[in-house]
């Protein structure tokens, strides 16, 4: 052993937590790999909280069903909650049996409408010289064009595909719709306690929002469905309940349904004639401005201001990431994220 004297100041090791440093050091880095950990867990249970979000959403239309009936029926909420979810499946069973195989027999022939036009657009592109005659991008685009549009035609079918997904939705949905008060206190036990009222608060502003963004929602598909399906039909239109039907259920996605569901219209309105393509153009401006110009800014006034080009950019962003899924919740998605950035922002002002 040595006989040399200890030294009297010994520096802590990095084994040694004590360490003020090496503990700062530490938590930092925890930080850093749980951060980390969060962004590749969200991104793999992306598509289970798109389901549950999902679900909320059609809580939520429940649950403004619900309150719209209490206003003229004075019963208890379980059976207000009741009479809404069964008259919402009956309509749909009903939409389905009576509508489902006229529409289903339509969707053939919407798809060689549209590649008949697809073509015409192309061999005109030809002719005035916008591209070079046996150019392979030609062929290119058509595919990929119509490609799209054969996707979009068969939408109704990847949607029956995907049943378990919208049962699993509306499962979630009726569950928290008839006791939505369990679960939002469950939430905020898990905050601490002098947080809870601005949670409470918080929630409740989301919620009347969401309750207002998804009727106003509902009623403009309701009004585009069928103004287009009526219009179309006194036109002399072909495939006018069809076209009704998509406009409707592309209306629940703002800008981007609206320029597909148009675009379907005037092609198959110049297939059938050029005064038909017309009157598919006034009828697509007509229902559209209506749309626009009465009922988005009555529930904008009386919910969240949504700026246009954030909804589509948000709609671009998470339908690239998400699929379908992510494109029809991209506006509860901005519209949740907007009340709670102002509730946030609430104490800083009143500094």
């Amino acid at each position: 052993m040595s006989d040399s004297p200890a030294p009297r100041h010994e520096a802590p090791g990095p084994s040694d937590f004590s360490d003020p440093l090496t503990t700062r050091e530490i938590k930092r880095a925890a930080i850093w790999i749980s951060m980390a950990g969060a962004a590749i867990a969200l991104w793999y249970l992306a598509q289970p909280f798109l389901l549950i979000l999902g679900g909320l959403v059609f809580a939520a239309i429940l649950d403004g069903g619900t309150r719209l009936l209490g206003r003229v029926l004075h019963i208890r909420r379980g059976w207000r909650l009741a009479i809404v979810t069964i008259a919402g499946f009956v309509f749909l069973l009903w939409t389905i049996y009576y509508a489902g195989a006229t529409v289903a027999g339509q969707f053939e022939a919407l798809r060689a409408v549209v590649v008949a036009q697809v073509a015409r657009i192309m061999g005109w592109a030809t002719s005035i010289g916008l591209v070079q005659p046996g150019d392979n991008q030609i062929n290119e685009i058509g595919r990929q064009v119509m490609g799209s549009l054969g996707k979009l035609t068969s939408a109704v079918g990847t949607a029956l595909g995907a049943i378990s997904s919208l049962a699993m939705i509306l499962v979630i949905g009726i569950f928290v719709a008839i006791e939505p008060r369990l679960y939002e206190r469950g939430f905020a036990w898990m905050l601490p306690i002098d947080r809870r009222a601005d949670f409470y608060q918080t929630s409740a502003r989301m919620g009347r929002t969401l309750r207002l963004l998804m009727a106003g929602r509902l009623l403009g598909m309701a009004v585009e469905g069928v103004g287009t399906w009526l219009l179309l039909m006194i036109g002399g239109v072909p495939m006018a309940a069809l076209l009704g039907l998509l406009t409707g259920l592309l209306a629940f996605l703002p800008n981007i349904g609206a320029i597909v569901s148009g675009a379907l219209m005037v092609l198959v309105g110049f297939s059938a004639g050029f005064d038909k393509g017309i009157w598919s153009i006034v009828v697509y401006v007509v229902v559209q401005s209506v749309d626009g110009y009465l009922i988005v800014p009555m529930v904008a006034k009386r919910s969240v201001d949504l700026a246009p080009a954030l909804v589509l950019g948000c709609q671009l962003l998470l339908g690239t990431l998400f699929g379908i899924l992510g494109l029809a919740l991209a506006d509860p998605i901005v519209c949740m994220v907007k009340v709670l950035l102002e509730e946030r922002s609430r104490p800083a002002e009143g500094a």
